[in-house]
């Protein structure tokens, strides 16, 4: 019998008046019927985590700790149930679901810790006239309610940075996961039970952004909003949130500049990986490459070579490199873009094709800077490459864009590295690295359309916390 999962609210499994079928993106099979949360269930979950907010908020912080810690041993002990579990629902290949599990065990695990550590500062009051004879501190205190909103690319992880430094900080939280993928989300909740969370904390409703999710954005007892996804929508909940808490991670169209005399045998698969993971439906997947014009043809070789090296098929095996992307309308997406990149003169070296909702790794050169391929998010296993006379025109060129989440630069110069950190404008600069890369505890957010706000768990906490400044007259 096909499972059926319910809303989670208020420490139970609540039945909703609606439910949908759940299908797998590549196999296009029922995987589950899902519940999608109306307006007033959206609502008891709002009402179950205003009610538990001062619980969790009074909870010390080696308890709240205590039970993260907790989630990070059951994470442990469940670990290839919930990596095919993100590869059902995702169509992620298995072994990048595996490492995105033990990613999520090193978020929890970083918020247990940062749960220990969340202080405030002495101010030294005699700076200023009258100051003299007050000593004064800040602390930092939970916001309240957070309505948290997560994408399908990483169904667990990206949950994990939004529920593990609410809790971690003493919020409540209400946690609306992609229509496709809740769940992930629905399992960590049962984790979550399992480890004492109190009642009304987390809470976990499927459904739809207009409905549950505008919802959460508007509702006066939710606080803060940290939502990850695309900037149309972004700009939607910025306009709706009124004067609450807004942490943005959104789209980007990643670059990456490979500088004269770069070894690139040493980075060639790093770049390969970094553009076609998760079918390059990443937020920071390497889509636009600026190669150095003396390397350039040997690398269009090599990294083409290799991108045609790699395995597509179902996502449960553990060979498969590539598999399908998250909806059929985003393969004719894809498809559509790359053949109007054509049609203004690219060149497609490989991909450009597809079996089924997989698209093949596609790899395109003379496209022209203002084609959707390039200039848009294309969250879709394609990458860009062109040719540059200078890391100086590089810079140039990854700037030309209306996002800003982060870049990659390959150089032997210091001289060069320095100046490409300080002229990028990217809220992340990786040198001799790609794009692609992020750990779990490190500042994380851009700047432009990529969004507001950042993420890591201790810079979340943050954005979930109030400072309050007390000051003691002498």
């Amino acid at each position: 019998m096909m499972e059926k999962y319910h809303l989670y609210i208020n420490g139970q499994n609540v039945e909703a008046k609606k439910y949908e079928s759940l299908y797998s993106p590549y196999s296009n099979e029922k995987i589950a019927e899902v519940a999608i949360a109306d307006e007033d269930e959206t609502d008891a979950a709002i009402e179950a985590a205003y009610k538990a907010r001062k619980i969790i908020a009074k909870m010390p912080a080696y308890k709240r700790a205590d039970i993260l810690e907790h989630v990070v041993s059951l994470l442990k002990e469940k670990a290839d149930e919930c990596a095919r579990l993100i590869s059902l629902e995702s169509a992620k290949p298995i072994a990048t679901s595996k490492g995105e599990v033990s990613r999520t065990i090193m978020t929890y695990k970083f918020a247990a810790e940062e749960a220990r550590r969340i202080h405030g500062e002495t101010i030294p009051m005699d700076a200023a006239p009258g100051g003299e004879g007050r000593v004064s501190y800040t602390t930092r205190e939970p916001i309240g309610v957070i309505g948290a909103i997560t994408p399908f690319n990483f169904p667990m992880n990206l949950v994990a940075h939004k529920v593990g430094p609410a809790i971690a900080s003493g919020n409540s939280i209400v946690l609306k996961p992609a229509e496709q993928t809740p769940l992930s989300a629905l399992f960590i909740a049962e984790l979550f039970e399992q480890a004492g969370l109190p009642a009304g904390v987390l809470n976990v409703i499927p459904g739809y952004g207009h409905i549950a999710g505008d919802r959460l954005v508007q509702d006066e007892r939710v606080k803060a909003i940290t939502f990850t996804g695309s900037p149309s929508v972004g700009k939607l909940i910025r306009s709706k949130a009124g004067l609450k808490k807004v942490t943005l991670e959104l789209g980007s169209n990643s670059a990456l500049i490979v500088d004269d005399g770069t070894d690139l045998d040493t980075m060639i698969d790093r770049a390969v990986m970094g553009a076609f993971s998760n079918a390059g439906q990443v937020c920071i997947s390497l889509q636009r490459v600026y190669v150095h014009e003396n390397l350039y043809e040997i690398f269009v070789e090599k990294f083409t070579k290799k991108t045609e090296q790699l395995t597509l098929g179902d996502p449960l095996n553990e060979k498969t490199d590539i598999s399908a992307l998250i909806r059929p309308k985003e393969v004719d997406r894809a498809l559509n873009w790359i053949s109007n990149a054509e049609r203004e003169g690219a060149a497609i070296l490989t991909g450009g094709k597809r079996e089924g909702n997989t698209l093949y790794p596609t790899v395109l050169t003379n496209v022209p800077s203002g084609s959707s391929i390039s200039c848009q998010e294309a969250f879709a296993p394609v990458v860009v490459i062109n040719k540059i006379k200078s890391v100086e025109e590089g810079i140039e060129y990854v700037n030309d864009s209306k996002y800003g989440l982060q870049a990659g630069i390959y150089t032997n110069s210091l001289v060069t590295a320095l100046n490409a950190a300080e002229k990028l404008e990217v809220g992340g600069v990786m040198i001799n690295d790609i794009p692609t890369f992020r750990v779990d505890h490190m500042p994380y957010g851009g700047v432009k359309e990529s969004g507001t706000g950042r993420e890591g768990i201790k810079y979340a906490i943050e954005e979930m916390t109030e400072m309050k400044l007390i000051s003691f007259k002498k």
